[in-house]
């Protein structure tokens, strides 16, 4: 009887929550009761008046209903089956994807795109779509260098990935399991998988809501990250379920994105192996409302590309070897972006390292780039990339080396290019045990960004990369 009392609260409390979150209207509250006990497997009692405290823990509540959903078997005894029935509990009260696409434009229509993620992003922090809880057990702090400070993060709720997994995964067969990966909009109201599943565990998403958007006159959805790794971090992933790739298309795509939420960044990982992200087979984007280190970096070397006489060029100084183009001319801005990634696809600089072509076409030569509005300007960093492999150094020439594992062995990819270090729970105990100092955490972060640049900041890779700007 205790522990169904227990329930009724917890359950009231949730509706009251909602309602006051306006996640529902008053009409809507017996409905949403009964829904939430739906999910945990009871079909009453009926429900009583409840105030919600100052603090309020909706957590704690939904922790308490999914407990009793497993003693009523609507889930397996597991962190992931209490997880699914959190899930469920919450996208049984939201409103549907349509309503939420139509509140959304309205909001963009009469008040501008900045009050339609304001609105958007509150929501999904509100329904636990956005872990803030978990993302406040991040550890984090900047770290001093000769490039600045760099931001660092010990990422508390993720494993750390091997770069050989995250390579096999981008070639994996698609087709065989539902959702076909985890940024696929068809994950939106998806109850997830255990890990008993002949396809294994997939996280459930039922309080997921996809805004769509248009890009490159494509439909796209525009989401936010259940783990946040910084302000508003955000997703737009294809509609189609297809792999990474940079190209002119992609890149006409951060424009247009940009031109949609004016006050986000945007940007792409690499589309190559050891260079690129962590989801090598779904065609998609980051981005949010956060100033990185790199945007924050020294310009120098201006130069100009005389075919694109409205574009500005510089090089940062950076670990990795950037090039910053502006204009306030969309068109020849993509012209000349597309047209460096062009030339870096094809060039070789053997003194340094950088080989673009294997003898069988295998290309390693790449770029991360990352777009934002500058008031009328558009900008464009572009981080130059070379997935190289060589004995010494089977993992990338241009990737994290060995002597840097106990840091930062995965792939260095969009955020960590920019100079957010998404580093491992492992490294806490670390820390704990003072084996390792936040100070030497951060220089080796640093180190890691300086493999990770294919023009080194010495005599040879200033020459090298000289050699390429001539080209342009």
């Amino acid at each position: 009887m205790a522990v169904r009392s227990e329930t009724l609260y917890a359950a009231a409390r949730l509706v009251a929550y909602a309602l006051e979150r306006r996640i529902i209207d008053r009409v809507d509250c017996a409905w949403a009761y009964n829904r939430v006990l739906e999910c945990v497997g009871l079909t009453g009692p009926q429900p009583v008046p409840v105030e919600l405290s100052d603090g309020y823990d909706f957590e704690a509540d939904l922790g308490q209903l999914a407990e009793v959903g497993v003693l009523a078997g609507m889930a397996e005894d597991s962190a992931t089956g209490r997880d699914r029935l959190m899930m469920r509990v919450m996208g049984a009260i939201m409103p549907r994807p349509s309503e939420i696409a139509t509140r959304f434009d309205a909001l963009r229509a009469a008040r501008g795109p900045e009050s339609a993620t304001d609105w958007f992003y509150r929501l999904c922090c509100d329904v636990d779509y956005v872990r803030e809880s978990a993302i406040a057990k991040n550890i984090a702090w900047d770290a001093p260098t000769r490039w600045g400070d760099l931001e660092i993060t010990i990422n508390k709720s993720k494993p750390e990935k091997d770069p050989r997994d995250i390579a096999a995964a981008g070639t994996a067969p698609t087709g065989e399991a539902y959702p076909a990966c985890a940024l696929c909009v068809e994950n939106e109201g998806y109850s997830g998988r255990a890990a008993a599943d002949v396809h294994g565990t997939h996280p459930a998403r039922q309080n997921l809501r996809i805004v769509p958007i248009e890009l490159g006159g494509e439909r796209w959805g525009f989401q936010y990250s259940p783990y946040a790794y910084f302000n508003e971090h955000c997703i737009a992933m294809s509609a189609e379920h297809r792999p990474m790739h940079v190209d002119r298309s992609a890149l006409g795509c951060l424009l247009d994105f940009v031109e949609l939420f004016p006050h986000y960044f945007i940007g792409s990982n690499a589309d190559l192996p050891i260079v690129g992200g962590s989801i090598l087979s779904h065609d998609h984007f980051q981005g949010g409302r956060h100033v990185f280190p790199m945007e924050r970096a020294e310009e120098l070397d201006q130069f100009q590309m005389v075919a694109f006489p409205q574009v500005e060029g510089c090089v940062l100084r950076w670990p990795l070897t950037v090039l910053r183009l502006r204009s306030t001319n969309r068109a020849e801005l993509l012209d000349a972006v597309t047209h460096v990634l062009d030339v870096w696809r094809d060039w070789d600089a053997p003194e340094v390292g950088v080989v673009s072509h294997e003898p069988d076409g295998t290309r390693h030569n790449t770029i991360t780039p990352i777009c934002r509005r500058r008031g009328e300007a558009y900008e464009f960093d572009l981080a130059l990339r070379c997935n190289v492999t060589t004995e010494e150094h089977p993992l990338g020439v241009f990737h994290p080396h060995e002597d840097k594992w106990h840091v930062k062995k995965e792939n260095i990819g969009l955020i960590e290019v920019m100079g957010l270090a998404i580093l491992p729970p492992r490294l806490e105990v670390e820390l704990d045990a003072g084996r390792l100092t936040r100070e030497e955490i951060g220089c080796v972060f640093g180190a890691v960004l300086e493999d990770a640049g294919v023009f080194k900041w010495d005599d040879a890779g200033r020459m090298a990369l000289a050699a390429f700007i001539a080209t342009l």
